[in-house]
């Protein structure tokens, strides 16, 4: 316990400054991970409308198989695009193994099953009475689905910040798609690793305490534009 406390204390001095590499490894994270989570949310929130205000076969298996992905293992999508980005895979010729492009690949799939169940889940959540009374007065399937979506506002952001949490906290498939490359590829997850297996388990916890300090700011943020939504 106090080795762990020692560590605590050190990593707390080793924060500021943030030296370059720590920096860099930032900044890549926060990168990838905003277009990562953009990129899944492009498509999981229409398709999440789509299949919670719709009826059709097989609607049951669709959703139990995107809250399945919820716990897609991040190593097993690292495997899934080494297949495919490796030079004898399917995309091997356009030289993606290795490149942040890799990883924002990655880290939209992790992201998306997420963000489309929690979606689905916050669409179902508003009243039926809603979308009578629209059908009612005559509105069609895109104005009803745009009018529930306001309504699932709260639930659908709340999805998205869980994808975002996913994505920038990735560090299997990151470092298998990745390679961990300095300066290249190399996150903030992935430096707390190599930090780890260096020794520097203090320089680790320093990264750490960095990374749970964005995301608080993010969910800082989401919470201050739901407030001022609410007031207004």
């Amino acid at each position: 316990m106090q080795y762990f406390i020692e560590a605590l204390q050190q990593a707390v001095q080793l924060i500021f400054p943030l030296n370059a590499e720590v920096a860099d490894s930032l900044w890549r994270s926060l990168r990838v991970s905003s277009i990562a989570t953009v990129l899944a949310s492009l498509v999981s929130i229409p398709l999440a409308g789509l299949i919670a205000l719709n009826q059709f076969k097989g609607k049951r298996f669709v959703v139990s198989l995107l809250s399945t992905l919820m716990a897609l293992p991040t190593v097993v999508v690292g495997l899934f695009f080494y297949g495919l980005f490796t030079r004898r895979g399917a995309l091997g010729a356009l030289d993606l193994l290795y490149t942040e492009y890799a990883l924002i690949a990655a880290e939209v799939l992790l992201s998306f099953p997420i963000i489309t169940r929690l979606c689905i889940t916050a669409l179902h959540g508003v009243d039926e009475r809603l979308r009578q009374s629209l059908r009612t007065l005559g509105a069609n399937n895109r104005q009803i689905l745009k009018f529930t979506m306001r309504e699932a506002f709260l639930g659908i952001s709340i999805a998205v910040v869980t994808g975002y949490g996913r994505a920038i906290s990735e560090v299997g498939a990151a470092m298998i798609v990745g390679g961990n490359i300095k300066g290249s590829t190399r996150t903030l997850t992935t430096s707390i690793a190599l930090e780890t297996s260096k020794g520097e388990f203090a320089t680790a916890m320093a990264m750490g305490l960095v990374l749970l300090a964005v995301f608080f700011l993010v969910v800082l943020v989401l919470n201050l534009l739901l407030l001022r939504l609410e007031d207004d």
